[in-house]
């Protein structure tokens, strides 16, 4: 008999897009879809769908919700139209990348009224990503011509 706290039970994601459950995946899998060990990850067979697994976690906490080929193209355009902001806050602040993303990310969720808040830009949905992405860009071009705000 255990005494003390509970252990809370093992996360194990639902597919978005089919509802089956994740399983674990590594570098060696089958089902693994990188080349190159990247971490392990839980993924949706049937869908593609995947996220990867937080670096130190002994409980296998994914870093977000799964993300099928869409979401992924889309996190990975709205990560490509930050970094330039990520650069500058690095260089001006002294924060590093990491903390400078989580700050951008937060910064985009904020202006366009993202309830609840995104802890990190793998917790967004494609539609958010597509919005954020045009928030950002448009932001960008403003400061290039000079009118400051969006």
């Amino acid at each position: 008999m255990r005494v003390g706290k509970p252990v809370p039970a093992l996360p194990q994601p639902s597919c978005d897009y089919c509802g089956v459950r994740a399983s674990i995946t590594r570098y060696g899998d089958e089902s693994y879809p990188y080349r190159k060990d990247q971490g392990p990850l839980w993924i949706c067979t049937a869908c593609q769908a995947w996220i990867g697994i937080h670096s130190r976690s002994r409980r296998n906490v994914p870093l977000g919700r799964l993300a099928n080929a869409a979401l992924r193209d889309a996190k990975s355009r709205l990560h490509d139209a930050l970094e330039p902001l990520v650069a500058g806050k690095v260089r001006r602040d002294g924060v590093n990348a990491f903390e400078a993303r989580a700050k951008a990310i937060r910064w985009v969720a904020t202006e366009l009224g993202f309830d609840p808040l995104p802890p990190s830009i793998h917790a967004l949905t494609a539609e958010q990503c597509e919005q954020a992405l045009r928030y950002v860009e448009a932001f960008i071009e403003s400061r290039r011509s000079g009118h400051g705000s969006v």
